[in-house]
């Protein structure tokens, strides 16, 4: 069981925003706050969002070595659909639009978000956990 994620960010209070919509409505509760870090938990489970002062670089870059994305599990289609609508008023717009819902995938019903720092979420949108193949336009 996964522990705990922890994403530096460039800008606390904007990545708050974003995060905390998101986590939140994905059933995450605040969990720690202190200067420069925020938490939410769910079950066992945390994600940490910090603005480290040792931190290099001002913009995750997803296509380079390290994190790509972090994918949720989504009750159903309706909620996926749901979540993109409101996504931009929190900070994220809507990657891979002309393949959305179905960017990884014929079998595979998700959203691929990106927030302003370049972090990139995929919700799932019920069993689809496992994509029976993926579209080349997904990275």
């Amino acid at each position: 069981m996964l522990h705990h994620i922890e994403l530096w960010v460039p800008d606390l209070a904007r990545a708050a925003t974003s995060w905390g919509w998101l986590l939140e409505a994905l059933g995450y509760a605040p969990f720690q706050q202190w200067a420069a870090g925020r938490s939410w938990r769910l079950g066992a489970t945390y994600l940490v969002i910090e603005q480290s002062p040792a931190m290099a670089g001002d913009r995750h870059e997803r296509c380079r070595p390290g994190l790509n994305h972090l994918a949720f599990h989504i009750e159903s289609r309706a909620v996926v659909d749901a979540l993109t609508t409101e996504a931009p008023e929190h900070g994220w717009h809507l990657m891979f639009r002309d393949g959305h819902p179905f960017a990884g995938g014929a079998q595979h019903y998700a959203a691929y978000l990106e927030d302003a720092d370049g972090y990139e979420v995929e919700l799932v949108a019920g069993d689809d956990t496992f994509p029976v193949e993926r579209d080349a336009n997904v990275a």
